[in-house]
């Protein structure tokens, strides 16, 4: 190529060269600043999009979990009243014996029985305030109670709506102990109604037992589902967190040393575009 002062050859090399070196730079410093190879949708976009997503999958699991630790609250309130009301029913058992040898009329089966009838409200006041969020299991339900366990919208049914009575559940769907269904088909009991003082008997306490036994059983199975519904959950969070990761995130070390690389590299363009500038002025020798 012919010398010039029009056209510095040596120049434009360099000044393409420094250019690049520099937006390299500024590609590491974004990177060492953010933590982020990918940070925009400009560095990738197909990258980009997909952790978008998995950060908005992300976001669902939280109110995923919000819902599971709702769910996992209100059988725990069951729970707490249901261990209450275990305990009234084996005390309700001891009187239910005492009742039955104290003489009828005596003094003595008129206390037994005050004891009796307010050992019975305290069962019902315990079911009645079993209440978190405005939930209670114990209560009759239209429609079923439940709660959302994935972002596809998967349910986890902590009561049914109103069926059929079984044991201490009634035809309503609400929960008592002191009605349960009489499995011979003679209807309600009512040993447990302030009204029949004679049904309270010591065998209808224990079927009384047995039948709310099936129900807390019921809710401590469904307490542990809840459990390993959390636990997965919390699993899957971070995984996707390890997976956006992968994708996304800058090698720190890496960057750090192509950084003292790069600043070394634009150090040595600016020299080099120095010289090369330098040029056209050597030309000047040539006339003298």
């Amino acid at each position: 190529m012919a010398n010039s002062i029009n056209t510095n050859a040596g120049a434009l090399v360099a000044l393409q060269n420094l250019n690049q070196t520099s937006r390299d730079l500024a590609t590491t410093q974004n990177r060492v600043n953010t933590g982020q190879k990918i940070s925009s949708a400009k560095d990738n976009g197909a990258i980009f999009a997909i952790a978008t997503s998995q950060r908005a999958e992300m976001g669902a699991q939280d109110a995923v979990k919000q819902s599971l630790q709702r769910g996992q609250s209100i059988v725990d309130v069951a729970l707490a009243a249901g261990e209450t009301v275990t305990n009234a029913l084996n005390e309700l058992k001891s009187l239910a014996v005492a009742i039955q040898d104290a003489p009828t009329g005596s003094d003595t089966a008129t206390k037994l029985n005050a004891d009796f009838t307010a050992i019975v409200s305290e069962i019902k006041t315990a079911l009645t305030g079993a209440n978190f969020d405005g939930v209670n299991l114990f209560n009759a339900s239209a429609t079923a109670i439940d709660v959302t366990t994935n972002t596809s919208g998967g349910k986890f049914t902590l009561k049914s709506a109103a069926g059929a009575a079984a044991g201490a559940t009634k035809a309503d769907g609400s929960v008592d102990p002191t009605q349960a269904p009489d499995p011979d088909g003679a209807g309600a009991l009512t040993a447990f109604d302030f009204a029949n003082v004679a049904d309270r008997t010591a065998a209808n306490v224990e079927r009384a037992v047995a039948n709310f036994s099936t129900v807390l059983a019921d809710l401590g199975t469904k307490s542990k589902s809840l459990d390993r519904q959390l636990t997965f959950t919390s699993k899957m969070q971070d995984a996707l967190e390890v997976g956006i990761g992968n994708l996304v995130d800058a090698d720190l070390a890496k960057e750090s040393a192509k950084l003292t690389a790069l600043q070394t590299k634009q150090q040595l363009g600016v020299q080099a575009l120095s010289i090369a500038n330098q040029s056209s002025s050597i030309l000047l020798g040539l006339f003298r």
